[in-house]
């Protein structure tokens, strides 16, 4: 920061600056869209004289006396000419956009011991999100919460499936994935997936959502004692 390590005037706008600025002019405008308003408001304040001290104690202000939450305008310096203090409404500053809900989605996930013990895994598509990663076997993620009546319908393998207690919740970016999981064992081998020893587990690439699959089903199925199913080490 060139005010603070070389004394040079130069404008601040950390969060802290932010709040202050937009509770001394009550701007209406929301955060991340006022940032270029208040950093020209914040401009008129930068000192030619000993800005790195400036720097330092607006910054301070805003830290210890103008917070967030109850502000101690007692102490303010710049109480009489604070417009959010005039008006009693302090807290409403920084104004901020509301929060767009995260869609969601949901998808089957299906883990598969054969009859040595092997968990199923298989490569996704190249293109699109996780794309060339490694998965368990799983429906599309789709916007609508599955029929959990036809999880053997869209069943990779035909076997005796359960539903196992529970979901996975893994955030995105973008979106929310909510992850039924059915767990077979003992099921025969098919080629069309790659079948790993679960003890070699982490030495497979396998992103933080599959992680969470596999370590809930490997989990669950320990839990209620399956034949072949023993908690993976990721």
């Amino acid at each position: 920061m060139a005010a603070i390590a070389f004394d040079q005037p130069t404008t601040i706008l950390d969060g802290n600056v932010e709040r202050v600025m937009a509770r001394l002019h009550r701007v209406a405008t929301p955060l991340p869209k006022a940032k270029e308003e208040l950093c020209k408001l914040a401009a008129r304040f930068t000192p030619q004289q000993r800005p790195g001290d400036y720097a330092q104690a607006i910054m301070d202000l805003g830290a210890t006396i103008c917070t967030p939450t109850k502000p101690k305008c007692i102490s303010c310096p710049w109480r009489e000419i604070c417009a959010a203090h005039a008006a009693g409404d302090m807290e409403a500053y920084p104004k901020k956009l509301p929060k767009v809900a995260r869609p969601q989605r949901f998808g089957l996930c299906y883990v598969m011991i054969d009859k040595q013990g092997r968990i199923a895994i298989e490569k996704r598509p190249e293109k699109g999100l996780l794309g060339g990663m490694v998965q368990v076997p799983t429906s599309d993620w789709l916007g609508d919460a599955f029929d959990e009546g036809k999880a053997d319908e869209l069943a990779p393998l035909k076997a005796k499936w359960r539903r196992l207690e529970g979901s996975v919740t893994h955030v995105f970016t973008h979106f929310a994935l909510h992850l039924v999981v059915f767990a077979a064992t003992a099921v025969k081998s098919d080629t069309r997936y790659q079948w790993i020893e679960i003890d070699n587990l982490g030495n497979v690439a396998l992103p933080t959502v599959m992680r969470k699959v596999v370590e809930h089903g490997l989990g669950k199925l320990t839990e209620l004692g399956a034949r072949d199913a023993r908690a993976p080490i990721l």
